[in-house]
C-alpha cells in the first residue's frame, strides 16, 4: 500500500508542473499563489478540525511556519509560477529536483551533524553539472528571458533547501497538519497584499481551464499531497518517502510530453539523469550515516 502512494504522491507532485503551466499563463504569479494558498490552507484546515488539532496561538510557535510559509511557498511557488511563462513545465520539473543537492550543501555550513563525505561532494558536483547541461542551451543564446525562467526555478529549489532545514530545526515534534496549515496561511496572508498590488486580480477574466487549473492544483497537488505526503513519513519514515524526489522530475516530464505536447530535448534527459544521479549518491551517503550511527547506539 505505501508504494502505491508514494508513486501517487509523485505522479500528483509530478502533474502540479503541468498545472501551473495551464493556470499561470492567464493568471498573474501573486494571484495564482495566493489562490492557491488560500484554499490549500482552508482545506487543510478542515483536515486539521477533523483530527481534533488546532493552529499554535503563541508567536513563539508561529514564527517559524511563517518562515516556512515564506521559504517553502512564497518564493517557490511564486518563482516557479513565474519561471514557467518561459521554460516548458517538464524542464521546471526537472530543475526543481535540484533541491537535494543544496540541501546538504546548506547542511554543511548551518549544521554540525550533516557533514560533506567524499560520496556526497561527488553526488552534488555529479548533479551541478546535470544543471549545467540544462542552461548551456540557454547560455549560447545569451541571457533572454528562457534563461532567467530556468534561474527562477533554481531559486525556488534553493528556497525550499532552507525551508528543509528550517523544518528539522524549528519544527520537530509539531504535527505535521499543524506545520502544512500553518504554512500555507501564512503564505497566503503575505501574497494578499502583492495580489492586490501588482496583479489587479479583481479585473483578470481568466478560462475555465485555468481557473479548473488552479483549484485542482490547490486541492490535489497541494492539500492532498501533503496529507500523502505525511501519511508516508508517520507510516514507512523519512528515507522512503524521500524517494519521491526522483519521482516527481520524471512524472513532470511525462506530464508535459501527453497532455501539453512538450518536446522532450535531448540534453533535458541527459540533465535529468545527472541530477538524479547525484541525488542518489548524496542521499546513499546519507542513509549509510544513519545506519551506522544507529548500529553505534547503545541499546536501551
Amino acid at each position: 500500500m505505501s508504494w502505491v502512494i508514494l508513486i501517487l504522491l509523485g505522479a500528483i507532485w509530478g502533474a502540479s508542473y503541468m498545472f501551473i503551466k495551464i493556470g499561470g499563463a492567464e493568471i498573474p504569479p501573486f494571484t495564482f499563489v495566493e489562490v492557491r494558498t488560500l484554499i490549500a490552507a482552508f482545506a487543510l484546515l478542515i483536515v486539521l478540525r477533523l483530527r481534533g488539532e488546532a493552529l499554535p496561538r503563541t508567536r513563539r510557535a508561529w514564527l517559524p511556519l511563517i518562515a516556512m510559509g515564506i521559504f517553502n511557498g512564497v518564493i517557490p511557488y511564486t518563482a516557479i509560477t513565474w519561471g514557467e511563462l518561459y521554460i516548458t513545465s517538464g524542464l521546471a520539473a526537472i530543475l526543481t529536483a535540484a533541491m537535494p543537492l543544496f540541501t546538504i550543501l546548506l547542511a554543511h555550513v548551518w549544521t554540525r551533524d550533516e557533514r560533506l563525505t567524499a560520496t556526497k561532494m561527488l553526488g552534488v558536483i555529479v548533479g551541478f553539472v546535470g544543471v549545467i547541461v540544462l542552461f548551456m542551451e540557454e547560455l549560447a543564446r545569451g541571457l533572454q528571458m528562457e534563461f532567467w525562467g530556468q534561474f527562477a526555478i533554481i531559486v525556488a529549489a534553493l528556497s525550499y533547501a532552507i525551508a528543509t532545514l528550517v523544518a528539522r530545526k524549528f519544527l520537530g515534534g509539531v504535527s505535521h497538519v499543524v506545520a502544512a496549515t500553518g504554512q500555507l496561511g501564512s503564505a497566503a496572508l503575505w501574497m494578499l497584499p502583492l495580489s492586490i498590488a501588482f496583479d489587479n486580480p479583481f479585473a483578470l477574466r481568466p478560462s475555465l481551464a485555468a481557473i479548473g487549473s488552479l483549484v485542482i492544483l490547490a486541492l490535489l497537488g497541494t492539500a492532498f499531497a501533503y496529507v500523502l505526503y505525511y501519511w508516508l513519513v508517520e507510516h514507512t519514515g523519512a528515507t522512503r518517502t524521500a524517494l519521491v524526489t526522483y519521482l516527481i522530475p520524471i512524472t513532470g516530464v511525462l506530464w508535459g510530453a501527453a497532455l501539453l505536447s512538450e518536446s522532450i530535448r535531448g540534453d533535458a534527459l541527459l540533465g535529468l539523469a545527472l541530477i538524479i544521479a547525484g541525488v542518489g549518491l548524496v542521499n546513499r551517503s546519507a542513509a549509510s550515516e544513519s545506519v551506522n550511527q544507529a548500529i553505534s547506539q547503545p541499546a536501551d
